[in-house]
């Protein structure tokens, strides 16, 4: 009993500091990067040519290993009900593609680089780096998703019900912005805050992270009988 509850609150710990961890990119405000926040991508920060890759990219992988122990702690000591068990899942995988997102970083960003202003959809869908990151927003938001109607489902975890399901709406809200204003961009009509959209989303994904983490560190509370299932 002694150990599982340990477990548990190392489980909390492991999403609040990933959480946290993957919202290293407000250190751009206080570090000269060279960058717009407005307008650039958040994977311009680690590019190769960047100073502070160093700093951006480890903080992604210290997070992506943090919420591979999530998952794997997760699967461990909770209930084993299938939409929680597709969470941690797709919490893990979102780890793994992290790790891979800053082991393959673009070659160059910033004014004057010809890799950080392709032509076409998303600048970064022209890099191995755009499969290592679409795969870790689908993960994530699978994972977001499933202890979402999980928490309804299983009428547990008010938090996941509340605050938890109103950052998933206002973080889907900000990924339908980013690929509006990007494809806006792309056919001549300037940028509209793709930067902002995209610091929004993952502002938002970091802050569902300790909302997790909050839902964990408390007791189910279980009102009507839940689905097993």
């Amino acid at each position: 009993m002694k150990e599982r509850n340990v477990a548990r609150w190392g489980l909390v710990a492991a999403l609040a500091l990933g959480g946290i961890v993957y919202s290293s990119w407000i250190l751009e405000f206080f570090l000269d990067t060279g960058l717009d926040p407005v307008t650039s991508f958040l994977s311009e920060l680690d590019a190769e040519n960047q100073k502070y890759r160093d700093v951006f990219g480890n903080a992604d992988v210290l997070s992506a290993i943090l919420m591979l122990i999530s998952g794997a702690l997760g699967l461990l000591i909770t209930p084993r009900r299938r939409l929680y068990v597709t969470g941690w899942i797709a919490l893990a995988v979102f780890g793994i593609a992290t790790i891979a997102d800053a082991s393959f970083p673009l070659e160059c960003s910033g004014e004057g680089c010809p890799s950080s202003a392709p032509d076409g959809l998303l600048p970064q869908l022209h890099h191995v780096h755009a499969l290592t990151s679409s795969v870790a927003v689908f993960a994530i938001f699978t994972a977001m998703i499933a202890f979402t109607v999980g928490a309804f489902r299983y009428r547990e975890h008010p938090s996941l019900r509340t605050t938890g399901l109103t950052i998933l709406i206002l973080t889907s809200l900000a990924t339908v912005w980013m690929l509006t204003t990007n494809s806006i961009e792309v056919s001549g009509g300037g940028n509209l805050g793709l930067g902002i959209a995209q610091r929004a989303q993952v502002l938002g994904m970091s802050l569902w992270l300790c909302t997790l983490a909050f839902a964990m560190s408390r007791p189910p509370s279980t009102g009507l009988p839940a689905s097993p299932r």
